[in-house]
């Protein structure tokens, strides 16, 4: 489902240059669940873009889903990641006056199918119909971090990117954020890609990506 080929992503800096990736080929399965790790400035952050259709690479190409995408334009960078790529982020960024439910349906506008029965169903997976009407400063981290995880899931992607999913999160919190995850990928078959410093989260994938000066140095298949 995932295809990149000597994927390469330099940055201007003035008469500088900074060379963040340098020359990443990653294959990933429709339905497989990926860790990526490595050290602070290694270039996951920068990789998990790419994946995400949210930067383009200098060189190198990017096949999704059998199409070629490293090369259409924005307009149709961001028609095929409303349809196929869901985000969550180590923040949240999670809309502080809606409520939960109406972050999801936002979530969906921006796909461009707002369903509010979707969306309502996308809270109960991750157990929140109780807590639907309340407003993030009113839910725990936890709480919000599933609302995120709903407005990913709610426009029905068939990519899960998470960025540092359970970073801001207790290892209780983390524990609920990973069996929710996991139940999602294996009923679901949605392929997840996540960034991770934690082993002990990165164990609940199926295979591990060490990435270290913008280069994958080893894979753990489990």
């Amino acid at each position: 489902m995932i295809q990149l080929k000597d994927i390469v992503k330099i940055y201007p800096m003035g008469k500088r240059e900074l060379k963040v990736l340098q020359g990443i080929n990653l294959t990933i399965d429709k339905g497989e669940m990926v860790a990526i790790m490595g050290p602070s400035g290694s270039g996951k952050s920068t990789l998990l873009n790419m994946i995400g259709l949210l930067d383009r690479p200098t060189s190198g190409s990017y096949i999704l889903d059998g199409r070629e995408v490293s090369k259409l334009n924005s307009g149709e960078l961001s028609g095929v990641r409303a349809q196929k790529i869901g985000f969550i982020f180590q923040s949240f960024n999670l809309i502080p006056y809606l409520s939960a439910l109406s972050n999801v349906e936002l979530g969906q506008k921006y796909a461009s199918k707002v369903d509010s029965r979707a969306a309502k169903e996308a809270l109960a997976v991750v157990g929140l119909t109780d807590r639907m009407n309340h407003r993030p400063t009113e839910l725990s981290g936890g709480e919000q971090q599933r609302v995120a995880v709903a407005r990913a899931l709610a426009k029905n992607p068939p990519i899960i990117l998470a960025d540092e999913p359970t970073g801001n999160l207790d290892s209780h919190s983390s524990k609920d954020i990973m069996s929710i995850l996991t139940s999602l990928h294996k009923e679901q078959n949605i392929t997840l890609v996540m960034i991770t410093h934690d082993p002990n989260i990165a164990h609940y994938c199926q295979r591990i990506v060490h990435i270290e000066d913008g280069l994958i140095v080893q894979e753990e298949t489990k």
